[in-house]
């Protein structure tokens, strides 16, 4: 039976789904005749200010999560591989972090997505600059110091000046795409967007290195520059978005191998419907999010991890069985 291409039900759906999510949320189903009525003005400044945001932060950050997944899991030749493996997302926490601690994201708006992008380039420069040796060295260096900067950040939180803080430390940390302004999108967007652009240039360079690092250097790739683009390209797209929106775990790993499949194990048609499963995912778990009748709107971080825990499970228990 002939597969069917994965852009040819993904791009409809996520279209459907996109123009879907504008329409609930906790001001109430802003339905089409809604803006025309006699709270039109309300109901534009709500689609406008609020539902907008939302959707294209949605898009943005659930791409660069898809593709950054699908690069690192070529990279690393490692399906388990996902986003925080470099120190991109401990880093854009511990940022973000300290800027509810010191006060500076109540005095200025953008200091919490600026101070999260600065960590999130310490974390995986700190990386590079420990994991130079190969692929396996890189892997170790990203564990050390993610879990250096998962400390850190931890710390700040035990030593929150009052508890309002610690709430909204503790609360930023789950992940939400809830009352983010085009402010904060504007600033995460060129740096998702030429981190990615980093990123998917890494096809050919992947596809070679499924071969194995001796034939891919004989091929011509150059395995310590590759290195660091993939590095540098994840800093970029997965640390300004989580500088943004918090931790968001899980569609990094979910979303290459829900498309693999597919489109074969070639890496590099993998990145492309890989970003495309990443929004998708991130769009309906935020869809789910405010659907879900509670009287506080579930965190994504939660919700991605009540579902990507079991999935991550399956796939550590398939890969025992296939192994000799």
């Amino acid at each position: 039976m002939r597969r069917v291409a994965p852009l040819a039900w993904l791009l409809p759906l996520l279209g459907a789904l996109a123009l879907f999510s504008l329409l609930p949320g906790r001001a109430g189903w802003l339905l089409p005749w809604r803006l025309t009525g006699h709270d039109a003005e309300l109901a534009r400044l709500i689609l406008w200010e609020l539902r907008l945001p939302r959707l294209l932060l949605a898009l943005l950050v659930g791409a660069a999560l898809g593709l950054a997944g699908a690069v690192l899991q070529g990279l690393t030749r490692n399906p388990l591989a996902e986003p925080g493996l470099i120190g991109a997302s401990a880093g854009a926490s511990l940022g973000a972090v300290i800027a509810i601690y010191s006060g500076l994201g109540a005095a200025f708006a953008l200091a919490m997505p600026l101070l999260g992008l600065a960590g999130a380039l310490l974390g995986t420069l700190l990386t590079l600059a420990l994991g130079g040796g190969g692929t396996l060295s890189l892997i170790l260096a990203g564990a050390a110091v993610s879990g250096m900067l998962l400390a850190g950040t931890a710390l700040v939180l035990n030593l929150a000046p009052n508890p309002y803080a610690a709430y909204e430390i503790s609360h930023w940390m789950l992940g939400s795409l809830a009352d983010r302004s085009w402010d904060q999108l504007g600033l995460a967007t060129p740096f998702v967007l030429l981190g990615m652009a980093m990123l998917l240039g890494t096809g050919p360079s992947l596809d070679a290195l499924s071969l194995g690092e001796l034939q891919a250097a004989s091929l011509g790739v150059q395995l310590p520059a590759l290195r660091r683009r993939v590095v540098v390209g994840t800093a970029l797209a997965v640390g300004a978005a989580t500088a943004v929106t918090g931790t968001i775990g899980f569609i990094g790993l979910l979303a290459p191998h829900l498309v693999r499949g597919a489109v074969g194990h070639a890496p590099r048609r993998v990145l492309l419907p890989a970003a495309l499963m990443g929004a998708l995912l991130l769009l309906v778990a935020d869809l789910v999010a405010r659907l879900l009748p509670l009287a506080q709107e579930l965190q994504l971080g939660v919700l991605t991890g009540l579902v990507g825990s079991p999935f991550f499970l399956w796939l550590v228990w398939r890969m025992q069985r296939e192994s000799p």
